[in-house]
């Protein structure tokens, strides 16, 4: 069962998955309201639910482990759906275990240090899951969209020059392959939002009084750039999607379907990953059995000595009850 349901969501998530080495053109290539023909909301409310459940069950496995590391890195334009995945997505998780940071213009101090910095300093621990909500992919995106970015970084003059660009994918496909290679695994997602729902959701933005402090005017100023944006995804798409860490273009479109993309897509990580809870020693299950022998001696009168093992037995019990009626119902019938 298990198998089936890892290839179901690969199967699923295939057509969202940048091809290593491929060159994409983002127009052409990736459509914003693609919804693999999952027609009505409902039923993506429903995968998503148990997408949620999932992804639960493996972060307490991730964690219980503390092995692996996974960062989730999300890029999208304005108004393409990043808080409200985030918030969706990880709804069922522990908090504990999750940790979101979002990268806005670098500070003073982060200017000061190579531009991979502040990113490194943000990095989940063995057992988490990270989330950038943008990424160092900002710094080919909006750095390269706006070159007095580019100034500001107070770099030499020889790491200006005109192959800036493929130098820095290469460095992030490098850095990228180390923190693979040290148990920590990069589940990117692009948020694919079409020119036409972004202006739809700034007007909406403007509307609705409760979501005016979600809209700045320096947000349709940027739309200006739309164009330039698009190039320099096609391009960091192409460079960056890598067989240890590969791209998936969500389609953003729907908010609902994307938040069915981006739970698929981690939870096929973890799949992959397939963290276990640790084994007890031999030691260990002795020292266990004799502190349940201690704790069901303190049972009150009448109270059972290990109620959670009642409680499971009486609904086992009652699960088997029911299934054989409904075999002697369906053999009768």
């Amino acid at each position: 069962m298990g198998d089936d349901r890892a290839d179901r969501i690969a199967e699923f998530i295939e057509p969202l998955r940048v091809e290593p080495g491929s060159k994409v053109r983002l127009a052409e290539d990736f459509d914003p309201g693609f919804r693999a023909g999952i027609r009505k909301k409902k039923d993506g409310v429903e995968l998503l639910r148990s997408g949620i459940e999932q992804l639960a069950d493996y972060q307490r496995r991730l964690a219980a482990q503390d092995t692996y590391g996974v960062l989730l890195c999300l890029q999208a334009l304005d108004a393409g759906g990043k808080d409200g995945t985030i918030r969706h997505v990880m709804s069922g998780v522990n908090p504990q275990g999750v940790r979101v940071v979002g990268f806005k213009v670098p500070s003073n101090d982060e200017l000061d240090h190579d531009y991979l910095w502040r990113y490194s300093r943000n990095l989940p621990g063995r057992g988490e899951i990270g989330i950038f909500n943008r990424s160092h992919y900002e710094e080919v995106l909006v750095v390269r969209v706006h070159p007095d970015n580019l100034r500001r970084q107070k770099l030499p003059d020889a790491a200006r020059g005109p192959d800036v660009w493929e130098r820095r994918y290469r460095e992030i496909n490098d850095w990228e392959r180390y923190l693979t290679d040290n148990g920590f695994r990069i589940v990117k997602i692009f948020l694919n939002l079409s020119k036409e729902e972004q202006r739809t959701r700034f007007l909406k933005r403007i509307d609705v009084p409760e979501r005016n402090w979600k809209f700045s005017p320096a947000d349709v100023r940027e739309r200006a750039y739309w164009d330039d944006y698009q190039r320099a995804f096609s391009q960091m798409l192409s460079a960056t999607s890598t067989p240890w860490a590969p791209w998936y273009v969500v389609p953003a479109d729907h908010k609902w379907f994307a938040r069915v993309c981006a739970a698929a897509v981690l939870v096929h990580t973890l799949m992959a990953i397939d963290p276990q809870y640790p084994q007890d020693s031999d030691q260990t299950r002795r020292e266990l059995a004799e502190v349940r022998k201690q704790l069901e001696a303190e049972a009150p009168a009448g109270a059972a000595p290990d109620p959670y093992a009642a409680a499971e037995k009486e609904n086992n019990e009652k699960n088997n009850k029911n299934n054989k009626n409904k075999k002697n119902k369906k053999a009768s019938s």
